[in-house]
């Protein structure tokens, strides 16, 4: 087969076994639900600078959880059938892409949901979905990237958090910069230097996936 017909034949792999188990969505779903709550009965009503950093930690969390089971909780009798059927590059692409279609299923409706408890007004609410968007799509591929180094250590939930702070850490000034101009209401060109350092570490970061992932597979 060739890259794309093996991506998607393990995209359809992904989605399938989800939705047999569907407790790691379920899970994820509830503990953003919960977490919201939490915080809504906590402090009712807060700041909008603190609405928006509030809102990005709770997607923090809820990305580990929802990623690190990536390759973490494949065995290696799965990892050694996957070395057989496709090319590494095919595996590290349709886990990416995967874990951004969740993200992005899962960030929408904490938005929403998180919109309905604290109500705080937004300027530019389409350029803050925007800026959600674009931060589910990066968490996606930094902790996917950082889920398949981890995966091949012993302690690899302790190095996917060392492994994974260096990045996640410029990722999330960025986002909260972007989302807090859009709250604003600021004009969009304002944003677009933030819009473009999103980009340029997205792809920096899928181009690294491609070209490490392959050695890290054949250990």
């Amino acid at each position: 087969m060739d890259l794309f017909s093996q991506v998607k034949f393990l995209l359809h792999k992904e989605v399938v076994m989800e939705w047999r188990s569907k407790y790691a969505l379920n899970g994820i779903l509830l503990y953003v639900v919960s977490t919201i709550f939490v915080c809504y009965l906590s402090f009712k009503q807060i700041p909008p600078i603190t609405w928006n950093a509030l809102f990005w930690i709770i997607m923090l969390f809820a990305s580990v959880n929802a990623i690190t089971k990536s390759f973490i909780q494949e065995n290696r009798s799965r990892q050694i059938y996957y070395y057989t059927i496709a090319s590494p590059q095919a595996i590290i692409l349709s886990k990416v892409i995967y874990n951004m279609g969740l993200m992005l299923l899962l960030s929408s409706i904490a938005l929403v949901f998180y919109m309905l408890v604290f109500k705080n007004p937004i300027g530019d609410p389409l350029y803050y979905l925007l800026a959600v968007l674009l931060g589910s799509i990066s968490f996606a591929a930094v902790f996917t990237m950082i889920s398949g180094i981890a995966s091949k250590a012993n302690n690899s939930g302790s190095l996917m958090a060392i492994l994974s702070f260096p990045v996640i850490i410029p990722l999330l000034i960025v986002l909260i910069k972007l989302s807090k101009n859009a709250m604003d209401g600021l004009d969009r060109s304002v944003s677009l230097n933030e819009i473009g350092v999103l980009a340029a570490i997205n792809i920096v970061v899928i181009t690294a996936s491609l070209l490490l992932f392959p050695f890290l597979w054949r250990d």
